[in-house]
């Protein structure tokens, strides 16, 4: 008889160490974490089948580790070596020339790049394509009393966003939504990586070939002079970043607001604002759970544990938010989460992600007040795998209303206000990087005759 441990458990087939996929972690990772506090702030984990690592659930452990890229690199390639090339968490941990896997002056270099790019897109100008976008995506299904909000809503519109803000022609950006998937949920993960690469090495020839005003033109044209090879690990970067965490963080917000008690009951007038709520979600259900794996040049002491050089130390911003250490302290408005991790690798987006994801849900909570689940929370799916924390789909039943939207807009449309860029410097360690600013100037004429190309990308993803 082969013994079966406990949900969250260390068991012998996983040589002592606790996996983190399958469909028991995805359905109560709280469980797995607490386990692993029995270990210390440092625990041995399984990401996939034959793939170890120590994965840092204390909320001081990891600030240490993030603050110190001297000690704890970004760089996976010694470990990488070592690896299957049809390794399942190859595609999210394997190097690229990207300011994640890289440190010290290539990190700066790389990162400026992307800070610089992003601080060109005007807050105003992104709220307004969030809200025409978002009402568009509602009134296709607002006349049905029914809906699933993760595949028609929490999905597509960080989908639309992005490729708008790509200047990405619709038939690539179908491709790519497909291959960004593939690779978090880990299903078939080489050809899925494999697919990505492809479509961003045409988008990148495109825009060397016709610039336009959008991200990967501005990339291209900043002082840093990105290499073609940089510019598509750059581009992959940002993409994954900003769709698959946004479309999580806009689901298990609506989720929240629709299960706690703090938030159910009159939507539209809830006891808690919608800031709040994301905040709550940021806290207790980041949309990447475990991720920013970092490799010990050499054999390392730390919390009391043993780390191997060069096999990954991973960071879990679920369980260093969820610390019982913390337990005391006020979350109210609090945002000393690690959810957009810390140091000089924290996100640099998160002011336009925030942005994007409390206009997403404030405009389903105004158009759908009575909006309810249709199926009871506990009977909600989670999609496994190590890095995300992912619902399957988010079925919901409202009143069936009719949602005006402008007619003459779609978000191939959109006038970005934009500024010429400046090389900055390295963003500050911190949890809270600055905000992103920017003085408009005036905006570019739109292009005549564009193809509404979200009517694609939305009958792509619902299988038609």
């Amino acid at each position: 008889m082969t013994s079966q441990a406990a949900p969250g458990q260390a068991c012998p087939a996983h040589h002592g160490r606790t996996p983190l996929h399958g469909p028991e972690f995805a359905a109560d990772p709280a469980a797995t974490y607490q386990a692993l506090r029995a270990h210390g702030p440092v625990a041995p984990v399984e990401l996939a089948p034959g793939v170890p690592a120590n994965l840092v659930v204390g909320y001081a452990a990891v600030l240490d580790v993030l603050r110190n890229p001297s000690a704890f690199p970004r760089d996976p390639r010694r470990w990488q070596a070592k690896m299957p090339p049809d390794s399942p968490v190859l595609p999210m941990m394997m190097y690229r020339p990207n300011c994640l896997f890289t440190d010290g002056a290539q990190h700066a270099r790389l990162r400026a790049v992307v800070t610089d790019s992003l601080a060109r897109v005007d807050p105003n100008a992104l709220r307004g394509q969030v809200e025409r976008t978002a009402d568009l995506l509602i009134a296709r299904f607002a006349g049905n009393g029914e809906a699933d909000l993760l595949g028609e809503y929490a999905k597509l519109l960080p989908l639309m966003m992005f490729n708008h803000l790509y200047g990405c022609p619709p038939e690539l950006g179908d491709r790519l939504v497909v291959a960004m998937s593939g690779i978090f949920d880990m299903v078939d993960p080489e050809q899925a990586n494999a697919d990505l690469t492809q479509c961003i090495v045409e988008l990148v020839a495109l825009k060397r070939q016709r610039p336009g005003h959008d991200m990967p033109s501005w990339m291209m044209a900043h002082p840093a002079r990105l290499s073609d090879e940089e510019m598509i690990h750059q581009l992959a970067l940002l993409m994954g970043a900003g769709t698959e965490p946004e479309q999580n963080l806009i689901s298990n917000g609506i989720r929240l607001l629709l299960t706690d008690d703090r938030f159910a009951g009159d939507l539209s007038g809830g006891s808690l604002p919608v800031e709040e709520a994301l905040d709550e979600v940021l806290w207790t259900d980041p949309p990447i759970a475990n991720y920013s794996a970092s490799y010990p040049v050499e054999d390392t002491d730390f919390a009391g544990v043993r780390l191997p050089a060069a096999e990954p130390v991973v960071i879990s911003y679920a369980a260093a938010n969820n610390d019982p250490a913390l337990a005391s302290q006020q979350r109210s408005g609090n945002r000393a989460h690690l959810a957009w991790s810390a140091g000089v690798h924290a996100c640099p987006a998160q002011q336009p992600a925030r942005l994007i994801a409390s206009v997403a849900i404030e405009k389903i909570l105004d158009a759908l007040p009575d909006m309810r689940l249709a199926v009871p929370n506990d009977e909600l799916v989670w999609r496994p795998g190590p890095f995300h924390r992912a619902l399957t789909a988010l079925p919901v039943r409202f009143t069936p209303v009719a949602v005006p939207v402008q007619p003459d807009e779609s978000p191939g449309e959109t006038r970005w206000n934009v500024q010429p860029t400046t090389p900055s410097s390295p963003a500050p360690s911190s949890s809270t990087p600055p905000a992103v600013t920017s003085t408009p100037s005036p905006p570019p004429s739109p292009r005549a005759g564009r193809r509404p190309w979200w009517n694609s990308l939305a009958r792509f993803l619902r299988g038609r």
